[in-house]
């Protein structure tokens, strides 16, 4: 299985390697969080990609996060 860093595409990206770049992150989070905290972690183009595609909403845990994450990809 390919890890984020190596994931060349959105489809390529599993959620243990997306949630990775998430590590650390305080909640309640929104969407425009997720996506500075994941840059913060050098997260790769399709974890950003990802995270752009996600509802504008406040999460409220990284459970919530991979729900989102499951229903966009």
């Amino acid at each position: 299985m390919a890890s984020a860093a190596q994931a060349a595409s959105v489809e390529e990206l599993s959620a243990s390697a997306f949630q990775k770049y998430l590590g650390g992150m305080d909640y309640p989070a929104g969407k425009q969080d997720l996506i500075s905290h994941a840059r913060k972690n050098n997260a790769p183009d399709a974890v950003i990609q990802v995270l752009e595609m996600f509802g504008d909403k406040t999460f409220q845990s990284a459970a919530e996060v991979s729900q989102e994450f499951g229903r966009v990809k």
